[in-house]
């Protein structure tokens, strides 16, 4: 259950992040000050940083987990391997 709401949680995150997005977007297109718009891609990018690292916490409590006791634990991690190279790329 604990699960499912973490991910509401990221959901509800990943949501903020998209309207603020929009917002840059009308900045840009309304003429706004280059300033102004990279003080706000810089706290969108913080933002992404955020949920990147919650998900990435989630997986380490769950699903990595889960997949040891499920016999699969070599595959998870080589997924994860994978995808922290990206991460942190």
């Amino acid at each position: 259950m604990k699960h499912q709401h973490v991910n509401q949680k990221i959901v509800h995150r990943l949501s903020r992040i998209e309207g603020h997005v929009h917002s840059i977007k009308e900045m840009v297109a309304s003429g706004r000050d280059c300033a102004e718009v990279l003080v706000q891609l810089a706290a969108v990018r913080s933002a992404l940083d955020r949920a990147r690292y919650a998900i990435l916490e989630d997986h380490l409590e769950h699903c990595i987990g889960e997949a040891i006791e499920e016999g699969k634990g070599q595959k998870t991690i080589d997924d994860l391997k994978v995808a922290l190279k990206r991460f942190i790329g």
